[in-house]
């Protein structure tokens, strides 16, 4: 932060990484990592059980040599001035993309929603420096919750500054079947169902266009007119 990173003519390249590397500075060769989730908890990396502080100063030193989270913020204070840093956060980076995977896989949509707006609410209330606010620990604790049937064991190929997936397993909970959710031919849920879904969801439409409100014309073009 500061001194010359406060011209936004300046590079974010100026910055020294500390953490890690630069991804054009990583090696040339995808080096797979293996993270064991268990309720939202990353348990385990490469098949080997850690504490929480051993599993994040693995990951930064994993992460970080393979040129994982470094980013440049503008970020919003709470005077309401922008501020702009160029941070490293490699271990966070690759946990976060890990248990990402895993959300996808147990979360419906509706829950997978709410979990955003939690995670919005409580990373901006702990940037504001209210962790201890009532409503920061009910949205924590309501994330917790949602964060029960996290488990699973992830396998992601890290490269140059990216995190590919490759495999997830060991995922009980997961609402993810194939046979429902095939393209191809299914045994499970039958496409021509989608149909009936489809009729039913339109009658509000067409109420709606029928009523007049509806405007299917484009709004670009509209807004040219105003102007």
């Amino acid at each position: 932060e500061a001194e010359d990173l406060e011209s936004l003519e300046t590079p974010m390249t100026i910055v020294n990484p500390v953490m890690g590397v630069w991804p054009k500075d990583a090696p040339d060769a995808q080096e797979e990592v293996l993270l064991r989730f268990e309720q939202g908890r990353c348990i385990a990396v490469n098949g080997k059980a850690l504490k929480p502080l051993q599993v994040l100063q693995l990951c930064n030193e994993i992460a970080g040599r393979n040129g994982l989270g470094i980013s440049q913020a503008l970020e919003n204070r709470i005077l309401g001035t922008k501020s702009r840093g160029v941070y490293e956060a490699p271990g966070m980076e690759l946990l976060g993309q890990g248990i990402t995977y895993v959300y996808q896989a147990v979360l419906d949509r509706r829950s997978t929603s709410l979990f955003r707006q939690l995670s919005t609410h409580v990373s901006d209330q702990i940037y504001d420096g209210r962790y201890f606010d009532p409503s920061t620990r009910t949205a924590i604790n309501a994330i917790w919750q949602l964060a029960e049937p996290a488990h699973g064991t992830v396998k992601l190929g890290l490269f140059k500054g990216h995190a590919h997936f490759l495999s997830l397993t060991d995922c009980p909970h997961s609402i993810y079947f194939e046979a429902d959710s095939s393209m191809e031919a299914s045994e499970g849920l039958n496409p021509v169902s989608s149909q009936g879904f489809l009729e039913v969801s339109s009658v509000e439409a067409k109420a709606m266009a029928k009523a007049g409100l509806i405007d299917v014309t484009s709004i670009w073009a509209k807004r040219r007119k105003l102007s």
